[in-house]
């Protein structure tokens, strides 16, 4: 059961440096967020701004210099490697730009995947491929394999995979920028139409239109979460 005595993300006074050449860089720079449960959250920024490092601490790809984390009150920001890749594996369901689906597997196969590594039971995953699939409108395709999919229909699967096993946050990177202007639209139609069934999401954009379907829309400028405006649902 999520426990919703807290919010899903806290985190506080995170800052990210990288040495270059001689330098030192605050690729994030004392950065505070907090996200609820079943918020839609985008945060928008262009190239260089730090959001590619905020994403990666938020999805657990790495860690922070200083500051605090807490993902569905865990603390994850001192975490080994080995016990952030358990949280990922757990906690976040990712779609990616390049929808990143394995060629030789069937969407069904592809949305599996991630639960077998899991240690989810047979019967279990098979219940769970398939309703991520139902989900996205493609329980009749998932024996087709990627090529024979459309793009939006790669995306879609992209999705049923994060959706796999429920986690607590999707964590969606720029996830129109592969796809015609049509079927970005309903690729964000269907994000917005889980967010409405609870899924809690966050969005990583530099395209502004696309920012504005979220519920709020945090920017980041030179590291720093400079603006955090509220929309209308």
């Amino acid at each position: 059961m999520m426990n919703m005595a807290h919010p899903l993300i806290r985190i506080e006074q995170l800052s990210k440096l990288y040495k270059m050449g001689g330098e030192t860089v605050h690729a994030l720079n004392e950065v505070s967020l907090t996200v609820g449960h079943g918020d839609f959250v985008a945060i928008i920024g262009p190239s260089g701004s730090g959001k590619s490092t905020l994403m990666n601490v938020v999805g657990c790809l790495d860690s922070a210099t200083s500051g605090s984390y807490w993902l569905d009150g865990e603390e994850v920001s001192r975490l080994r490697e080995n016990k952030l890749a358990e949280i990922r594996n757990r906690k976040i369901g990712f779609i990616f730009q390049g929808f990143n689906l394995l060629a030789k597997l069937t969407a069904y196969e592809n949305v599996e995947l991630p639960l077998i590594y899991r240690g989810v039971p047979l019967k279990k995953r098979r219940e769970q491929a398939i309703e991520a699939l139902r989900k996205v409108g493609l329980e009749e395709r998932m024996n087709h394999r990627p090529v024979e999919l459309s793009g939006g229909q790669q995306q879609r699967v992209a999705i049923a995979r994060a959706l796999a096993g429920n986690p607590p946050m999707l964590l969606a990177d720029e996830p129109t920028g592969a796809l015609d202007t049509k079927t970005g639209k309903e690729v964000m139609g269907l994000i917005r139409e889980l967010n409405g069934l609870g899924h809690t999401i966050v969005l990583i954009t530099h395209d502004l239109d696309i920012s504005r379907q979220a519920k709020r829309v945090v920017r980041i400028q030179d590291g720093r979460l400079s603006e955090e405006e509220v929309l209308p649902a």
